[in-house]
Parts: structure tokens; sequence; C-alpha cells
């Protein structure tokens, strides 16, 4: 077999599409498929991103492990500090804060989680905050972190958003990615199956190409404009449909962990980079014009602004499919959930590696698709139901926008979490969802407190469960002593 014929026997994947999605996926295809594939990323210089979500959860960690990615490079790169959870604010209620920490709370065993034995221990004066028994809240709350033995602390990452999608682009473009800078005009489908064919570019030229991935934002103009996925909409159940980003200088060092500020009708975030802190505010526009925003924002930041505030308006809800035909949407292409909890690089990761497992070597297989993107429709309406429990589960009824938000139906897959939270303590974590431990610290943070625990406490003696709750907040606080400040050990680890 010839060079040439081995050349036309390659996959030729085209990216409509930069910013996060984009980079990711031509930095994951390039690195991860090597020779097989043939990846052209088209972008257009004209058109900007949006480019704000800089906070990310841990399993950003296991994607660079996965390209095999300098931690310390990218961290220079893109002047990332280290996040160990968010703290929410005036979310239970006005002047109340709590930390959603990345990692365990105490030792569950084989029968009941640790929250039973923490109930009892509340209930008898013996047990703390629910929080005094994460390592990770225990370190964010003291400003401190360091890589320990084992994964000993799960941490995640406050990134430049821009400087790391040009980080991945110099990745994949030494990997053989062509780039073209370059608008598209017009989106050919075959006749013969509605498939793509070929995207025609503002240069003239026509870009061919086996499977496409749609990285065009909001815009969706492949999987929806062109293949008409078709798109369903959360916006009853997710009401914040704006948000407005500004960045700040630096007025002290970086905290290790997203602020996550509540308002009259949506929330504020505050997260600190090595050189800067993105800020902005999300809220819903029924409560607040644009212009109100904006100035309740600049009211509300910390050193001087660097840019000019930017106004993004959205619709939360997802893509009926996230596969369809021979395209795949990624990132705000796919839909969009605000970014409360920093999971919008988790999702454009997990359809990477997802179809990564699934890659139609052998051409698409409509069999597939369908386990595709039942996939995807089970992890995005999980993180769903996780972020509509911040709004929904509170003690606030300050304001028409909260009055609205406890009031609302919710999902009832939502309902069944709660009810069954409040009446048994119980958490149980379904198939391979995202979250796990996170579920009972936010709701306890909310507020809600389970009526009972699993009777398999009682069988500890009193004196038995103050050896074990002592034992663990004991073992943590050592752990937290000896840890570096956190700006120390980023000066050392990227300097």
């Amino acid at each position: 077999m010839t060079v040439s014929n081995q050349a036309r026997q390659k996959q030729r994947i085209v990216i409509a599409g930069g910013g996060t999605a984009g980079w990711m996926a031509a930095a994951a295809f390039t690195r991860l498929l090597g020779k097989e594939v043939d990846v052209t990323l088209i972008e257009s210089s004209d058109i900007g991103t949006v480019g704000v979500g800089e906070a990310t959860i841990p399993t950003l960690v296991f994607f660079h492990k996965l390209l095999k990615i300098s931690e310390q490079e990218f961290m220079s790169e893109t002047n990332a500090t280290f996040k160990l959870g968010i703290n929410f604010e005036n979310w239970k209620d006005v002047n109340d804060a709590y930390l959603h920490a990345f990692g365990v709370t105490g030792k569950d065993c084989w029968a009941a989680g640790f929250q039973h034995f923490w109930l009892r221990g509340l209930k008898e004066g013996l047990a703390g905050d629910f929080g005094d028994y994460c390592l990770e809240r225990q370190a964010a709350e003291a400003n401190k972190f360091a890589h320990l033995p084992n994964n000993g602390l799960n941490y995640a990452y406050h990134i430049d958003a821009t400087k790391y999608a040009l980080f991945l682009r110099k990745l994949a473009e030494k990997e053989g990615l062509r780039r073209i800078d370059s608008t598209i005009c017009d989106v050919k489908l075959r006749e013969s199956d509605g498939f793509i064919q070929s995207l025609t570019l503002s240069s003239g030229e026509t870009i061919e190409g086996d499977f496409f991935i749609d990285c065009s934002g909001f815009r969706g103009l492949l999987i929806e404009k062109a293949l008409h996925t078709g798109y369903e909409d959360w916006s009853h159940w997710l009401p914040c449909d704006s948000a407005v980003a500004v960045q700040t200088e630096s007025v002290g060092d970086p905290i290790p962990y997203t602020r996550c500020i509540a308002h009259e009708a949506g929330w504020q975030w505050r997260i600190p980079l090595q050189h800067r802190v993105g800020n902005g505010m999300v809220f819903c526009s029924n409560y607040f014009s644009d212009e109100q925003v904006v100035e309740k924002l600049l009211a509300n930041v910390e050193g001087k602004p660097l840019n000019d505030p930017r106004v993004i308006h959205f619709r939360t809800g997802r893509r009926r499919k996230q596969w369809n035909r021979n395209c795949l949407a990624l990132g705000l292409a796919s839909g969009f959930l605000e970014p409360l909890e920093s999971t919008s690089i988790h999702l454009i990761q997990q359809g990477i590696v997802r179809f990564l497992r699934m890659f139609p070597t052998q051409g698409v297989i409509q069999e597939d698709i369908d386990e595709f993107n039942k996939q995807s429709e089970f992890d995005i309406e999980h993180i769903r139901d996780f972020i509509i429990l911040h709004y929904h589960v509170t003690n606030r009824s300050d304001t028409p926008f909260w009055r609205h938000c406890r009031q609302m139906d919710i999902p009832d897959s939502l309902t069944h979490r709660i009810e069954l939270f409040k009446k048994t303590g119980r958490v149980f974590r379904e198939g391979n969802e995202l979250f796990d431990d996170s579920w009972q610290q936010v709701m306890i943070g909310q507020g809600l407190m389970p009526q009972s625990y699993h009777p398999i406490v009682d069988t500890m003696s009193r004196q038995e469960l103050a050896s074990l709750l002592n034992g663990i907040s004991d073992g943590i606080s050592r752990s937290v002593d000896k840890l570096p400040p956190h700006q120390d050990y980023i000066t050392r680890f990227c300097g």
C-alpha cells in the first residue's frame, strides 16, 4: 500500500470554531489519535469567544494526564491558581455562607455514609460543622495548598480561558493540526443521507470532512442551523438568562476557591488568577436591566477594572442530540448550564473522551449515536438538577426572584433526591454521575437537614462516636497545619 493510499484512508475531522471547546478537541484528537486522523480547525479572528469560564473541577486534572500535559507548564502559561472548592455566600440566607469542597467528607461505613454519624453527633453535641471533617474545605478556608501523596488533596484550577485556548493550540499545531483563519459561509449537506459534506469559507475555499465538530458557540452553526437538531429549554427551572463579566487587578494573594455571592436576582462570581481576578454577575433579566447589573457589578468588585464589562445573554438547556449524523456539538453549541458549579469545561471534556471511546473508525453507526446521546443526556440532566438545588432549597424569601425559586416546580428526579435526604439522610449515586459527596455538602449548606439517621450509628457508644469524630477532625487539622500558604506554593511550583 502506498503512502498516498494510507493518507486517503485517514479520517478527516473538521472543527468549526476555536475557543476552549475547539482547542480542547483539537489537542485531544491530535495527541491521542495521532497519525490516524487529519484535523483541521476553522476559526475567525473577527469572531470573539465568550471566554469567561475560568473555574474548573477536578476532572480537568485527569484530562491533562491523558494528554500528557505538564501541569507546571500549563499553570505558568495560563496564570492558573489551584481551586479546592466554591464558597457559596448568601445562598441559604443573607449573610450565611458555606464552602462546597472537592473531596470526601468524613469516613463512610458499609451501611451508611458519614453524614449519619455526624447527624447523631450533632444531636448529642459531639460534632462540629459538617465541613470540619473535609480536608479540602479546611485547607481552602486556611488559604493553603500542596500536592499530597496518592492524590490526598482533590483540586482543580482557576485559569485564564483565552490563554488556555492558546496553550492548547500550540500543542495541537505541534502534532500537525491545520488551522484556517476564516469565516464559515455555508454548510453543504449530502443529498443521499443529510450528512455534512463540506464547509464553504469566506475565502472561497471548500473544506470537506468525514466528521465535523461544532464549536461555534450559541449559534450552533452546524448542529442547529444546518442539521436542525432542536433545543430543549430549561429556563423554567433555571430562570437566569444573562451575565456580565469584567476583569480586575488583583488586590491580594489569590485564595484557593471560587466565590459565588448570591444577590437579589442571581449571583456574582470572583475567580482569582495569578495576575488578575475574573468577576461577573449572572442574573435574570425579568428583574434587572443590563445597565443596572453593570453598575451593580462595578460597585462590587475589588481592584481596578482592566476591561469594559461585557454582557452575555443565554438560554439554559441542551440540544436534543449532541451527536447528530456526522456532527458532534461541544461547548456552547451543545447547550448551556450557567457556571454555578464550574461544569462547562467538564462537559466539553466528557464529550471529547466519550467520542474518542466511540470513534467512528468504520463510519458512523446509529447505535453509537444513540448510546452517546443517551450518556450525554444522563450527564447534563444530573448536573442540571444539582444546579437547580442551589436555587430551590433556600430560606431566602426577601425578593421576588428568590420567592419564585422556592416555589417553582422542579424535575421529579430532583424532588426524589431532596425528599430521600430529608426523610432518611441517604444519598445514592446513580451510575457514573459526576457529583457524589457534593450533594450532601450542598443540601446541608442550603439548610436541608435530615429528619433521621441510619440505625447502625446507634450501635456505637457515645464515647466511640466522639472518638471517631474527633479523630477525623484532629487528623485534618494536623494535615492542614503542615500545608504551605497557597501563594507560596504557586510561586515555588510555577516559578
